[in-house]
Formats: C-alpha cells, sequence, structure tokens
C-alpha cells in the first residue's frame, strides 16, 4: 500500500511515519517542500519494515493533479497545515484527489475546514473513495470516547473535553499558527441547547486528569479553544443541550498570559496574535518547566432509560514524549484496519465514525499510555453508597487484593493487629511525631484502628499499644479533586491513590498548614503502601523529610474484628 504523506517530516506528520514504519506492506511516501528533510527522515528509518521515499510536493502547485497521477498512491494523508490559514481554495488537495480517484485523510483541526468537507461526499460515492477529515485527536478520538461513554444512555446533556500537553513537547510553528488565527475570535459552539459563539482562550476551567490508579497530572487550567468537535459532534448528537473543548497548557504563567492577550484581542484592541506566532513558538519551546507528562479528558453527563442523570468521564495520561503521537495515532488505527481489510465506507465526511476506542486502546498498549473512566449517578445516593476509596479510585478499586477491598468498605469499623515501629531520633523529628502524636519505637507492638464513617470522610483513629493519634480523611475538590486528603492536626496532605502490581500506594502531591498550600518540594515524603500477604492487610508507612531525615516509620498487618 503506497501511503503519500504530506508534511511527511513534520511535527505530526514525522511521527505518523514513525508509527507506521514497523509495517512491511506499507511504502511511505515523505513529502513536502524541502526534499533535504524529507531525505532525512528516511535516513533515520533505515532498517525499518516499511520502505520509505521521499519527494517534492507542493501542495499549492497548480499541476497537483498530475503529480498525483505520476505517484500513484493509494491513499494521500495531508498532515501539513495549518488548517485554519487555508484561505484560498482550502480544498484544492482533496478535490485533486476526488479527480484522480485517490483516498484522503487529514488531520485537519481547523472546525470549519472539518465540517466543510462534507460538500464533497455525492463526489466521493461516486468515485468510491473515502474523504476522511480531521483523523486526529479533534474530533475523531474525542468522538469515539463519547460513543464509548454513551453507552446505555438515552439522551446527552453536555460534552467537556481537554487536551493537556506535556511542557516539553516539541510544538511545531504551524500549530503555534493555528491557534494564534483564532486566539480572542468568535468560536461556535452549544449552550442551553442553542446554538451561539464565545471567544477563544477567554474562557477557562480547572481539571485533575487521572486515570484510575495512576499518578493524576497536577490540576490544569484549560481555556476554549476552537476545534473540530464544537460543530461536528452537536451534529451526532442533536439533542445536547452544551459541547466545551479547551487546553491546558503550561507553564500556568505562560498559559495566562495568552488568556490576557486573547482578551485584548477580543476587545478589538488588537486586531489578532497570528503576527505573534514565532515568538511563541520560540518561548513555548524555550520556557519549560513541569512534569514531562501529558493528558486527556472527556466528560458526558446524560440520563438512562430509568431518567436518572449520570455522569462519566474517560481520562487518558501520556508519559514522556509519547503525547505528541496520540493526534497521528487515528490515521494509524485506520491504515492498520485498512491493512486487514476494514476499508473506510466511501464518502466525504468528518472522521468520527471510523474508529471504536478499542482500535486507539490496541495502539496505546504499545506505548506509555494509559486510560480510564470513572461513572456516577447524581441521584438515588449512589455516589454516597460508596466507600471513600471507591469513589477516589473507580475502575482500579476492582483490581484491589481483597483485604484492602474489605478494609476500605464501609462494612468494617474496627481492625486489630500487630506492627514494628521505629522513630527518628534527632530532636526535631521526635518533636514532629509528638506534635502528631506518632508512636513509639517498639516491636510487636498491638495496632487497633477504628473508623467512624461519615457521608463527608473517615475518621481513622489509630492505637499503638496505649499511644492513640487520629487523622480525618476526605475526598479533594477544587485544585485537589481526585486526591485523598488527609488531615494530622494543622497539617492537610494530599494523597494520589495509585495501584502497582497488587500493592496501594499512597504518594504525596500537595501539603497545607493551617490552610496555607506549601511547595511540595519541602513537604515530607517517603513510602506509603498497603499490600496483601498470607490473605491479610498488610501495610507500610515510611515518613521522612529531606532536611531531618526519618520522623516514624511502621508496617505490619490488620484484620477486622468479628
Amino acid at each position: 500500500m503506497r501511503i503519500l504523506i504530506i508534511g511527511g517530516y513534520g511535527t505530526f506528520g514525522s511521527r505518523l511515519v514513525r508509527l507506521l514504519a514497523n509495517e512491511s506492506q506499507l511504502t511511505l511516501l515523505i513529502a513536502g517542500r524541502s526534499i533535504k528533510h524529507a531525505e532525512e527522515l528516511c535516513n533515520k528509518l533505515r532498517g525499518y519494515a516499511a520502505t520509505t521515499r521521499a519527494l517534492h510536493f507542493d501542495r499549492d502547485n497548480s499541476n497537483i493533479e498530475k503529480e498525483l497521477r505520476i505517484i500513484q498512491p493509494d491513499l494521500l494523508v495531508d498532515a501539513s497545515g495549518p488548517f485554519q490559514s487555508y484561505t484560498k481554495d482550502p480544498y484544492r488537495v482533496i478535490k485533486a484527489c476526488l479527480t484522480t480517484s485517490i483516498n484522503y485523510l487529514d488531520l485537519a483541526d481547523g472546525s470549519t475546514f472539518v465540517q466543510g468537507v462534507s460538500q464533497f461526499d455525492a463526489q466521493a460515492k461516486k468515485n468510491n473513495i473515502y474523504v476522511l477529515s480531521g483523523a486526529s485527536t479533534c474530533p475523531l478520538l474525542t468522538a469515539v470516547v463519547v460513543r464509548h461513554l454513551a453507552k446505555g444512555l438515552t439522551r446527552i446533556h453536555s460534552i467537556k473535553g481537554g487536551i493537556a500537553p506535556s511542557p516539553y513537547a516539541d510544538v511545531g510553528l504551524n500549530v503555534i499558527r493555528a491557534i494564534t488565527s483564532y486566539s480572542g475570535q468568535r468560536v461556535a459552539l452549544v449552550r442551553r441547547s442553542q446554538p451561539t459563539f464565545s471567544y477563544a482562550l477567554t474562557e477557562t476551567i480547572r481539571y485533575t486528569i487521572c486515570p484510575p490508579g495512576h499518578l493524576p497530572l497536577s490540576n490544569r487550567r484549560f481555556s476554549l479553544v476552537d476545534v473540530p468537535d464544537l460543530k461536528i459532534l452537536p451534529d451526532l448528537w442533536p439533542n445536547i443541550d452544551s459541547i466545551w473543548f479547551g487546553a491546558g497548557t503550561v507553564p500556568e504563567i505562560l498559559h495566562r498570559i495568552l488568556n490576557g492577550l486573547a482578551w485584548l484581542v477580543r476587545w478589538r484592541l488588537i486586531p489578532s496574535l497570528t503576527p505573534f506566532a514565532p515568538l511563541f513558538h520560540w518561548t513555548t519551546n524555550v520556557v519549560r518547566w513541569g512534569e514531562h507528562r501529558g493528558g486527556m479528558f472527556v466528560s458526558i453527563e446524560g440520563s438512562d432509560r430509568d431518567g436518572q442523570k449520570q455522569e462519566r468521564s474517560w481520562h487518558l495520561l501520556a508519559e514522556g514524549d509519547v503525547g505528541p503521537f496520540i493526534p497521528s495515532m487515528g490515521i494509524e488505527g485506520i491504515v492498520r484496519r485498512i491493512l486487514v481489510g476494514k476499508k473506510p465506507a466511501s464518502g466525504a465526511r468528518a472522521a468520527t465514525m471510523d474508529l471504536e476506542l478499542q482500535d486507539y486502546e490496541k495502539i496505546f498498549q504499545k506505548h506509555a499510555i494509559y486510560t480510564g473512566q470513572y461513572d456516577s449517578r447524581s441521584t438515588n445516593g449512589f455516589s454516597e453508597s460508596l466507600s471513600l476509596y471507591q469513589q477516589l479510585l473507580g475502575q482500579a478499586w476492582n483490581y484491589l487484593p481483597q483485604s484492602l477491598q474489605v478494609l476500605h468498605s464501609k462494612n468494617v469499623v474496627k481492625v486489630v493487629g500487630v506492627a514494628q515501629v521505629e522513630r527518628g531520633t534527632n530532636i526535631i523529628s521526635r518533636c514532629i511525631a509528638m506534635l502528631v502524636g506518632f508512636p513509639k519505637s517498639g516491636k510487636n507492638v498491638p495496632v487497633q484502628v477504628v473508623f467512624q464513617r461519615e457521608t463527608n470522610g473517615e475518621l481513622w483513629t489509630r492505637t499503638f499499644a496505649n499511644k492513640s493519634f487520629s487523622s480525618w480523611q476526605t475526598k479533594g475538590s477544587g485544585r485537589s479533586d481526585r486526591l485523598l486528603m488527609e488531615q494530622f492536626g494543622p497539617f492537610t496532605f494530599g494523597l494520589a491513590l495509585v495501584t502497582i502490581a497488587g500493592k496501594l500506594h499512597l504518594i504525596v502531591r500537595s501539603w497545607t498548614l493551617f490552610g496555607i498550600r506549601l511547595p511540595t518540594c519541602l513537604s515530607p515524603h517517603g513510602d506509603f503502601y498497603e499490600f496483601e500477604h498470607d490473605g491479610r492487610f498488610c501495610f507500610h508507612v515510611e515518613i521522612k523529610h529531606t532536611l531531618i531525615g526519618l520522623i516514624v516509620r511502621y508496617h505490619g498487618w490488620l484484620m477486622p474484628t468479628v
């Protein structure tokens, strides 16, 4: 199968090439205005299963049809962009594909461009070819996820989504040009079941991306962006009340600066941010700090057959450098389906129905990409019927060992066991341990834990021998969403519940003193986890500080009382 990839050495085109390079059935024609750059990428891919060739190809050439007849690809992929800037005959490549009966895919994220592709539907069907636009994260992956989340629902009321790239992801100039072209400009969307508009990058929300059982991304600020989803998804779910999609870029200071500049465009103090695209591109790729991780979320609200309201959310976490490959994985998935005889139906349309979530999951499994889902009902006390840990862990709860599920259920009120305790020896650590009430050092110390479970949290009273101390655990909200908040006296810690190989780890993500947020780098740390051994609940708690050293360490086992 011969695939011509326009912009094949660019930001997303090169990643698509790398995703497909291990497929021996493919000949990848890496094309663009620079034959030098195309050849450089081909040289890097020597030894891979796919055949690669470098070609000079200018999408603005008046003889595109002639070039396509010479090249004779089975499929053309337009990975160039920015599609928002295609003002003069924006569909010239699609028209050339229709004339030469060549199948077409693109990574377009321009809402007007993607929506307008349907005008070629009749001609594409007549020529028995497929023309699919937006085969990228937006709108393809979003639509796939919404369709998955909506199973069993009779109506979707709202859709909300967002992408949170890693600050270390290499962002191409064309991507920045696309963003600056619509910053502060009108964006069409749906609210209160009516078509309306807002202004890009002037509306914000905060959200925490956290696949169940994984370390969450830090809470991000998301700003409204102009993506095809805002126009395409209401066509798929015509009774929807509202839709919103944002981008959560970091560092947040740069994000806020962009928000401020977008307001200047909205107020018509400056006409556009497009002239500043090169400066923004340089800044984005130089001023970097934060976690080298990215993510995505899609949440919906809807009603089931009984009229009960349901809230469901899907979370994706991409570690390291893998996140920027996700926009190209939609086309990878479509190509791999074609190779096994599952060709898309002929016609011209937005690529929203041509993959299912399992197609993406097969690709995600090859990379450090993790996904998961949370379900809740807002009626009949569904959430209240779940324990605190069940609510926080979502799907990951089902994979906990039975003894951990029993202890964290609502049925257990008291457990007893034995522990080994070691205290820090310096005066500062001893004072802290005394202030909190941590137990003294000892071997085979009898332990008792009493749980007082309320609707808004749990009070844990731990007694080691005759020494007791308590903590109050609640479900985090706001910037602490998806975290377990545990309060010891004046200190409150935000803990991520992470499941690894049957163990439940509690990882410190934030801390406060008398409600004042403190730098995470100065927080106490250590190794906190629960596990099962010989059918018993076991625990290991180690609390230390970089400057102070060990404060307390205790480990042991617990069993519910009959």
